[in-house]
């Protein structure tokens, strides 16, 4: 498809997106065999039409760009990400002291935590902070401070990070939004990966939930390597290729 003219080619970048409701420019270079610099321009041309909404490492449809992005994830593999989040959460034991960035998954993970006891919890997202403090029994909260995003109900930035690196917890629990081929676990977003590379330096184990649409895929950021990682808590068996790479670095992965 690298000899597509560019309009065309626009208007199959917008189809992809308006399809998939989103699409990263890794897999935008790989479907249509051009350069990621291509993709970042037509990205931007169609941003400016209005025809979609240019994000960090790719594009969201307009449509969900009108709405706030974490209510939209939030309906995506919902099934998926329930019983990640009640087996994640069977994994840990009232008085742990876990780090829990932000996300849909995360936040599907505090409900569940909140039924299991109490906990220590320090987190950046405001919406984690009140699933747990509004429970029969009320987990101890540390909402870390900085610049808030009304998008996605949390803090991020320099602050958050200065923050994280004056505590340490037993855990923390992530949710990201890809794993490669690897094993390393990445985001499209460089303040969220800041900071969730921060809770794991101040933590002792690592624990990641993600839905296995995240599995063999690439985001721009990196949060960390497989060895990093003590637990993947996901819903289908990773392929026998991941599988052996996890393995290998001494990853756990429970299947919700």
């Amino acid at each position: 498809m690298a000899d597509m003219k560019p309009d065309e080619r626009r208007e199959r970048i917008a189809s992809v997106v308006r399809d998939a409701s989103r699409a990263s420019v890794d897999e935008l270079a790989a479907m249509l065999d051009i350069s990621h610099e291509t993709i970042r321009r037509d990205l931007a041309v169609l941003s400016e039409r209005g025809v979609l909404r240019k994000v960090h490492g790719g594009a969201v449809d307009f449509r969900t760009a009108l709405e706030s992005p974490l209510h939209d994830r939030r309906a995506t593999a919902r099934a998926e990400k329930l019983a990640i989040a009640r087996r994640g959460a069977q994994l840990f034991q009232p008085g742990d002291s876990i780090f829990i960035d932000s996300g849909t998954t995360t936040g599907y993970f505090a409900q569940e935590l909140g039924k299991a006891g109490r906990f220590t919890v320090i987190t950046n997202s405001a919406l984690i902070a009140s699933e747990l403090s509004n429970t029969p029994a009320p987990s101890d909260v540390y909402l870390l401070g900085g610049k808030y995003s009304a998008e996605g109900q949390h803090v991020l930035g320099s602050l958050v990070v200065d923050q994280i690196a004056a505590m340490h917890a037993d855990h923390v629990v992530l949710t990201i939004g890809a794993m490669s081929q690897a094993g390393a676990a990445m985001d499209f977003n460089a303040d969220e990966a800041y900071v969730a590379r921060a809770m794991i330096g101040s933590a002792r184990e690592v624990t990641i939930l993600a839905d296995s649409s995240k599995l063999e895929r690439h985001a721009l950021f990196q949060v960390c390597q497989a060895v990093e990682v003590d637990r993947l808590v996901t819903d289908k068996a990773p392929s026998p290729g991941l599988a052996e790479i996890l393995a290998g670095a001494g990853v756990d992965v429970v299947i919700a």
